[in-house]
């Protein structure tokens, strides 16, 4: 929707939080707060987001990087004030003004694109979101005028014991015409309590000859504003059960939706099945007819179609189509898993590229290695990669086979079709289709076990 400018308001302390981390950075759903709100007025269209910042501002300017704009409220003085430091970036700007709160990851942006429109279509002044709640709590009241038209907004801590009985409430989110807006911003009094609210440019507009809307677009869950950890558990749960119902709606089975939590940002393809105790974390992309779960974790990875991740662990890293992990593996960071693959029981793999159908099915650890196609790696097979200061790479050529307790001795290279024989220590190159022995020969000595036994019992103190 062109010709729409957004400013979100996320200067606020949050200290019901008692936290250290600024309120709008508290995660629902894997995304920070306002990464939430800045999403959904991009999907509704705006053109170009301000995010007024204050307390905390370092870390809220950190997450968000350059994608959008700053503007600073040194001094706490209420939303009216807030958004007047915005004014300096809208020099200029024409169109519409979309207001927003930092704190509200439950609006939906159909909701937003409602506001808007329903602005634009009356060609009021301003046009204030509102929702009718079945409990109103500390949010500003809407109170109208006998003929249903919007008399005024007033602040919870200011409102009268009937005012406060008033079930329509504020959503916290507003559309201004730009044309002349910050003048009539600029003329703000002063509240009771030493701040200037935004709500009070709205009796301004009207006093000026503007028309002054209300939408009643919003349910009760999108005005969800957290302001403490119970709330933040709230809005974590609502969101939990969207995220889930769409992916349900889109084909996902999810068996048990109490025991599975998906991030906001994940995707899922159609037909994949959801165990429980899953957690798929991040910009995780799961492709079509997988299974995961029971007990995994998946953080920022992609999984390719028909893949099962069982009781394990999956960390930034790509996995192929038809590929195998666990129970109880743990694919670290920076992997890249090839088609066919296999990674079995107490598997762990780092910084690991594995081509196609390499099968590791038992207990071991591959780190900074490559592994070409079909190689397979036995039971308790070590790369050593780490001598105390630096990692080396290990490349095992396409179908090698290595034996079971072997130490691979970084770096070092494992040609095609080569063996590996077990329970080597291998700390040199073997060439291609070559046998690798490096251990000690076995020494049998007949009858030494019951001399072994009669020193033992000398030995055994008594009792």
């Amino acid at each position: 929707m062109s010709g729409v400018s957004a400013v979100i308001l996320a200067a606020g302390l949050g200290t019901r939080m008692r936290s250290r981390l600024p309120k709008v950075l508290h995660p629902v759903g894997g995304r920070p707060m306002v990464g939430h709100v800045v999403e959904h007025c991009r999907q509704a269209g705006v053109d170009r987001v301000i995010v007024v910042v204050g307390a905390g501002r370092e870390q809220v300017q950190a997450y968000l990087g350059d994608s959008v704009a700053y503007a600073v409220q040194e001094e706490q003085l209420g939303t009216a004030h807030a958004l007047l430091q915005a004014e300096p970036l809208l020099d200029g700007a024409r169109g519409d003004l979309l207001v927003l709160y930092g704190d509200t990851p439950l609006l939906r942006p159909e909701v937003v694109k409602r506001l808007l429109e329903a602005h634009r279509e009356s060609g009021a002044s301003a046009t204030v979101l509102t929702a009718h709640v079945q409990d109103p709590g500390s949010f500003g009241r809407v109170i109208r005028g006998p003929d249903g038209t919007l008399a005024r907004i007033v602040e919870f801590k200011d409102a009268t014991p009937e005012e406060r009985a008033v079930r329509e409430i504020n959503a916290g989110v507003y559309c201004f015409r730009l044309e002349g807006f910050f003048q009539h911003l600029r003329r703000v009094p002063r509240g009771p309590q030493g701040e200037f609210y935004l709500p009070d440019v709205l009796p301004l507009l009207m006093a000026a000859g503007g028309r002054v809307e209300a939408v009643a677009a919003a349910e009760e869950e999108d005005v969800l504003a957290p302001n403490d950890r119970r709330q933040l558990a709230q809005a974590e749960a609502i969101l939990r059960r969207r995220v889930l119902d769409r992916l349900m709606e889109s084909g996902v089975t999810v068996v048990d939706p109490a025991t599975t939590w998906v991030s906001a940002e994940a995707e899922v393809g159609p037909d994949t099945v959801l165990l429980p105790f899953t957690f798929l974390e991040g910009r995780t992309r799961v492709g079509r007819d997988c299974v995961i779960g029971p007990g995994s974790r998946v953080v920022d990875s992609t999984i390719g179609d028909r893949s099962r991740v069982e009781f394990s662990v999956v960390e930034s890293s790509r996995i192929a189509e038809d590929v195998r992990i666990g129970p109880y593996a743990h694919v670290r960071p920076g992997c890249e898993i090839g088609p066919g693959v296999e990674l079995g029981n107490y598997a762990e793999v780092k910084k690991a590229r594995l081509g196609p159908r390499v099968k590791m099915h038992h207990h071991g650890y591959l780190g900074d290695v490559e592994v070409g196609e079909a190689a397979n790696i036995g039971a308790g097979v070590i790369t050593s990669n780490y001598d105390g200061v630096n990692k080396f790479r290990t490349v095992i050529g396409p179908g090698a086979f290595v034996g079971t307790n072997v130490n691979l001795v970084a770096p070092l290279t494992v040609g095609e079709g080569a063996y590996v024989a077990a329970g080597s220590t291998v700390n040199q190159d073997v060439p291609p289709g070559a046998l690798a022995i490096a251990r000690a020969r076995q020494e049998n000595k007949e009858g030494y076990a019951a001399r072994i036994r009669a020193r033992a019992r000398v030995r055994k103190e008594p009792g």
